[in-house]
């Protein structure tokens, strides 16, 4: 199976465009209004708008108000909502979306016990813990952490890089890459060339451990 990859953390139309060119699978918009890459609703349906077929938008909420939900998605088309946040399952799934959630990974995390709790989510995201940021902080964790077999597919996420694309292929298997800061030029601002050379470097991994 081919790892799909999402980046994440779009701030500009032009970004999303050369993804969705380059062969990415999903982009993700943050409406975290501590984040960095937080996008306004305004700027968001201007980032979608531009987008081609077939390229899955994502919204990535951290302990959000679901009337403030609400509005996102009467307002952005939304394919998929990302809690990352301390979100129960019943707060997930309250909008009728596919929803992704996002385990920030520690030593005494738990995953069987959390697949069963959100055992409808379209994937569970893991990421590297950090006690203040909520993602996107350009750090890894321990790949040796994930059981070999969940009954949810994972999205790999955390410290992500072109040069460890393939590795995390090789140790993790992930339904899915999820990519931020290790394409970036600055905080929101997409390298080109770091978003086709990781795309470009997870198929080819994809494709090896195929053979």
């Amino acid at each position: 199976m081919r790892t799909r990859v999402k980046i994440c953390g779009f701030t500009r139309p032009e970004d999303a465009v050369f993804a969705a060119e380059a062969g990415v699978d999903a982009i993700g918009l943050v409406f975290y209004p501590q984040s960095p890459r937080h996008v306004s609703i305004t700027s968001a349906r201007e980032i979608v708008s531009a987008l081609p077929a077939f390229v899955s938008v994502v919204a990535l909420f951290v302990d959000e108000r679901p009337a403030q939900i609400e509005k996102v998605l009467d307002q952005v088309a939304i394919d998929c909502l990302q809690f990352h946040g301390q979100e129960p399952a019943d707060a997930c799934r309250i909008y009728k979306k596919p929803y992704i959630k996002a385990i920030r990974m520690q030593a005494q995390t738990d995953l069987d016990t959390l697949q069963q709790h959100y055992h409808d989510a379209s994937a569970l995201l893991l990421d590297a813990w950090h006690p203040v940021v909520q993602g996107g902080t350009g750090h890894s964790f321990d790949w040796r952490m994930i059981p070999d077999r969940l009954a949810l597919p994972v999205i790999l996420a955390g410290g992500l890089t072109v040069d460890n694309a393939s590795e995390a292929i090789r140790a993790v298997n992930p339904y899915a890459l999820d990519v931020s800061s290790g394409v970036e030029i600055e905080k929101g601002i997409k390298d080109p060339a770091k978003i086709t050379a990781f795309i470009r470097n997870t198929n080819r991994a994809s494709i090896e451990e195929q053979l």
